[in-house]
């Protein structure tokens, strides 16, 4: 099992013994103490010995520790570089990138809102290249009303985890705030199945048709998961395979 959880330069390969230690350590998921041989197999897919001898590196480095009943667990390295990466993670850093490569797929407008109060307010966002298109400014508020955004933010604010996104999402709406617009949108999560915000792509209801937003909500629904990656979300099984194929990749 080969994980795609960065993306390297198409002239350099990455090292198999590497991404099958970390294959190792990413088979943790939350609410888990410890591992045994036995489930770290069924995860990784690797034979038992494979995994013994990783185990063993990964130990070295005070990222797996094995317990007194011969299961595993993670060791204090991992939480040393949680905190780390909680102090670098800046939203912007990640949101920004995925609303130009958006905008270039689509060629709408991409944008990412969060709840707040009674409105949603947008964070971020980058127009489209079309000279007709809806203007709201970062840090604009827009109603809690029936529109795609809205109902993304309200369906999933209450802590429905990721791994309870199904195929009903993107949503999509057109003429509810505006009756010229229409929207769909994504969640996206953050570490513990918590909401962060979602992701959206408008315009014009003549050009972001329902038959329009059909043809690319695999963009976004990509987009959606890679973006839920990158703020520490867990993917489920569906979301994993997703992070296989190329629209994924090319997400990231």
């Amino acid at each position: 099992m080969k994980s795609s959880r960065s993306k390297a330069p198409a002239s350099i390969e990455g090292v198999s013994a590497v991404e099958r230690a970390l294959t190792v350590l990413t088979a943790f998921r939350r609410g888990d103490r410890t591992l045994t041989l036995a489930e770290l197999a069924q995860r990784t897919g690797l034979v038992k010995s494979t995994i013994m001898r990783l185990a063993a590196s990964l130990e070295a480095f005070g990222l797996l520790t094995r317990v007194d009943d011969g299961s595993y667990r993670l060791n204090a390295e991992c939480l040393r570089l949680g905190s780390l990466y909680q102090q670098s993670f800046d939203l912007a850093d990640h949101v920004r990138p995925a609303l130009e490569r958006l905008v270039a797929q689509i060629g709408e407008t991409a944008s990412f809102y969060i709840r707040h109060g009674n409105e949603r307010l947008c964070l971020f966002r980058v127009e489209s290249p079309h000279r007709v298109r809806m203007h709201v400014q970062p840090g604009d508020c827009r109603p809690m009303d029936k529109a795609a955004i809205a109902e993304v933010l309200r369906r999933f604010e209450a802590g429905s985890p990721a791994a309870g996104v199904g195929d009903e999402v993107p949503l999509y709406s057109s003429g509810v705030t505006d009756p010229h617009v229409a929207s769909m949108a994504m969640p996206v999560f953050g570490a513990g199945g918590v909401l962060v915000g979602a992701l959206a792509v408008s315009g014009p209801s003549t050009r972001l048709t329902e038959e329009f937003a059909a043809q690319k909500r695999a963009e976004l629904r990509a987009a959606g998961f890679a973006l839920t990656w990158l703020c520490g979300g867990s993917l489920n099984s569906d979301m994993k395979h997703m992070t296989e194929t190329r629209s994924l990749q090319s997400a990231l």
